[in-house]
């Protein structure tokens, strides 16, 4: 099917979007990995805490989710289901790193905390699009959410920065609703002990992922689909 030009793909239904996604509409396909990138990518980073570990799992996301795009039925919203499906491909991630640590462990073999040693460079990068408080602020926040526990750190990420309702939470990393509740509870609590009551309203500016970044990932995800 060809691109319409002049189609509002923001208008269209998730049911109508998925089946021109299908047809391989790259005007609808570009719009829906435009629109969902930084969610998609918060959500990995919440559960892998590495930002190019994050990218590779929503790109391979992306490619799962276009090749099975026959599948949706509208039951969740078309960013639901992305959702859910980087979160399964971010778990099996999570679930080899741990393999392959585990086995290095046993065998003697030291491994670099990688992820502080990429927060340290990041940290020593300019950020000519922000000022260096605001910078700086980004990088206290990032830190904390890091610093809690798993299933914790998803819970916050999805229902405080990315908005999304307890019931979307809950269908996205299959537990209770009251799991979710529970969880949120606890790291709200935890955040509170690292952060000052000022730095709240930033959360929306972190882990930010537009711009060049996800102009980056659209053309590498619409690369790979070719």
């Amino acid at each position: 099917m060809s691109a319409q030009p002049h189609m509002d793909y923001s208008a269209v239904g998730d049911v109508e979007l998925a089946r021109l996604c299908k047809s391989r509409d790259r005007r609808a396909m570009r719009h829906l990995i435009t629109a969902n990138n930084q969610r998609l990518f918060r959500t990995a980073w919440s559960i892998l805490k590495d930002r190019s570990d994050a990218e590779e799992a929503v790109q391979a996301g992306y490619a799962s989710a276009f090749a099975a795009m026959d599948s949706f039925e509208g039951r969740s919203s078309l960013s639901t289901w992305l959702t859910r499906i980087v979160v399964n491909e971010a778990l099996g991630r999570l679930r080899s790193q741990r393999r392959k640590r585990e086995y290095l462990e046993s065998e003697g073999v030291a491994l670099l905390d990688t992820y502080r040693e990429r927060l340290a460079q990041a940290s020593a990068e300019p950020a000519p699009d922000a000022t260096v408080a605001r910078e700086q602020l980004r990088k206290l926040i990032e830190r904390a959410v890091a610093d809690l526990s798993d299933g914790f750190r998803s819970v916050f990420v999805l229902r405080e920065i990315e908005g999304l309702s307890i019931e979307e939470t809950a269908e996205v990393l299959a537990i209770p609703p009251a799991t979710v509740k529970t969880r949120l509870h606890r790291a709200r609590a935890k955040l509170q002990e690292a952060l000052a009551p000022e730095v709240k309203g930033a959360l929306c500016g972190s882990f930010p992922f537009a711009g060049a970044d996800c102009a980056a990932l659209t053309e590498r995800v619409m690369a790979a689909l070719d």
